[in-house]
């Protein structure tokens, strides 16, 4: 009896996880606190960072939320860091958990309207590089005025809807009924290499789009958090955040774009797949038959949802009010003038969100105990200890290595506070700490991109639903990542050097 109930309660640790992930998160919980005893918790933490990193990259194995909270409830237990840490992180961040549990459900009601808009898009460019090109410039656009986390849902959203269509169809069922479209088994042999193709090219334009999300997030103050923390630093307007930020921002955004043809043209790093032509037809034909059978009830709700997005756009622009809360105004305005008042309907456009929530919440514990160790502190007072002229450089490349693997807004908040409290003690011109501030905001905006945990846009992506339909892993973004990574950061570091 009792062999039995040890192997339950071995089978249930972690579901379905295989057997060697299963060994290796409780070795790693058993090696955290040996390390901490034996060598100190410096070494523990950068253990636990690596380790945190570790159960990202390993997503398609098990959401990172269990064994990444593991870790967390440990390094708590531990002492690495503290509760009122933690909930200190938290409260700094509420804005972003805010934005994540609102506007990602807003967004959901307005899956109909980006459907109809991106399948005229999709149906209607023929040129796959023309395709890239304008899903990344318009990523790029929007996220310089909106959050990059609300875009990356707008594209998430196109994308979902998109291939359940297409699945559905090719399954035999109702594209409009619900049904699973996350199982390939009622799939016919036919279709399997259409659906193979469709999902490299929808791999190509969500990593597209995502990428876009970091060269227009650089270049405005709104664009993302760090940036409104630097310029609020700064004293820099709107405007004027965007003309210190240009000569870095406007040659990376134009050697982003270039890249984004070249890959498609050239089919590198897994780029360049075609939408397959049974494919094209199911979606116009859907499309099509949409138009035909769409009711004056229908109308009315596509009419309601492409005024609520007016509404969310200017919203943003003027930052009325928190991102989240916007959120939440669309959610209502949408559900009241579309008819849907039932509680499970409403409950279904949380669904997406609300673990990636959570798991931030266990992100950000994470960079409690990077705070609390003090784990990036040598390397800070290290790059301020170099020549005048070597800083800027080194600055962007210490940001970007570091924004990689930890929370940007972290990583700026840390450098922003030192090398103000340099330049307030007199060791620096007001010119140079304006240089200084430039390589700290885009040093943690664009080389970050090379993994998922330096972009929140990267990380939403990776473990949204979409993820595991259209097998984007970890290894796979990094890779699919990798050129962009090489020309923003190569480039970016080069005008922080010599173009300020």
């Amino acid at each position: 009896m009792s062999g039995s109930m040890a192997q339950a309660f071995a089978h249930n640790f972690l579901g379905h996880s295989p057997r060697w992930y299963k060994a290796s998160i409780v070795g790693f919980l058993i090696l955290n606190a040996l390390v901490l005893w034996t060598v100190g918790p410096v070494a523990a933490g950068w253990l636990l960072v690596l380790e945190f990193i570790f159960t990202l990259a390993m997503a398609l194995k098990c959401y990172p939320l269990m064994p990444g909270g593991l870790l967390l409830v440990e390094a708590l237990l531990l002492k690495m860091t503290t509760p009122q840490a933690l909930y200190d992180e938290l409260l700094h961040n509420f804005p972003v958990i805010l934005l994540l549990m609102f506007m990602v459900a807003g967004i959901y009601f307005m899956k109909d309207l980006l459907l109809f808009l991106f399948s005229r898009l999709l149906l209607g460019v023929r040129s796959k590089a023309m395709l890239a090109l304008m899903f990344c410039f318009l990523s790029a656009f929007l996220s310089a005025f909106l959050d990059a986390l609300t875009v990356t849902a707008v594209i998430i959203s196109a994308a979902v809807g998109f291939y359940s269509v297409y699945h559905r169809v090719a399954s035999g069922n109702d594209p409009r009924q619900d049904s699973e479209f996350n199982d390939d088994q009622h799939l016919p042999t036919l279709h399997h290499g259409d659906l193979e193709q469709f999902r490299a090219f929808l791999r190509s334009l969500l990593m597209h789009g995502a990428v876009g999300t970091a060269l227009g997030g650089v270049c405005t103050l709104v664009g993302e958090p760090q940036n409104l923390l630097i310029g609020h630093e700064m004293g820099w307007h709107f405007s004027e955040f965007f003309l210190k930020v240009a000569p870095v921002s406007m040659p990376v955004l134009v050697a982003g774009l270039v890249t984004c043809v070249l890959l498609e043209k050239l089919r590198w790093f897994g780029y360049g797949t075609l939408l397959p032509d049974n494919v094209r037809a199911v979606l116009a034909n859907y499309a099509a038959e949409d138009n035909a059978q769409r009711t004056s009830h229908q109308r009315a709700a596509l009419i309601v949802q492409g005024l609520a997005a007016l509404i969310l756009i200017a919203a943003l622009a003027f930052h009325i009010a928190e991102v989240g809360l916007i959120g939440l105004m669309v959610i209502v305005l949408i559900t009241a003038f579309t008819g849907i008042t039932d509680e499970h309907r409403i409950g279904n456009a949380f669904k997406d969100a609300m673990p990636f929530t959570a798991l931030l919440v266990v992100f950000f514990a994470v960079v409690a105990v990077i705070h609390d160790q003090q784990l990036f502190t040598p390397l800070i007072q290290w790059v301020l200890a170099l020549p005048a002229n070597q800083q800027p450089g080194m600055l962007f490349i210490a940001n970007g290595l570091l924004s990689a693997i930890s929370d940007n807004v972290f990583v700026a908040t840390i450098y922003i506070t030192e090398v103000k409290q340099a330049f307030i003690s007199g060791h620096m011109s007001r010119e140079h700490f304006e240089t200084l501030a430039i390589a700290i905001n885009t040093g943690t905006n664009l080389p970050s991109v090379a993994t998922p945990n330096g972009q929140a846009a990267f990380l939403f992506l990776l473990t949204s639903a979409i993820a595991p339909l259209i097998r984007l892993s970890y290894g796979r973004m990094v890779w699919m990542a990798l050129p962009y990574t090489v020309v923003m950061g190569v480039l970016g570091w080069y005008a922080v050097s010599f173009w300020l």
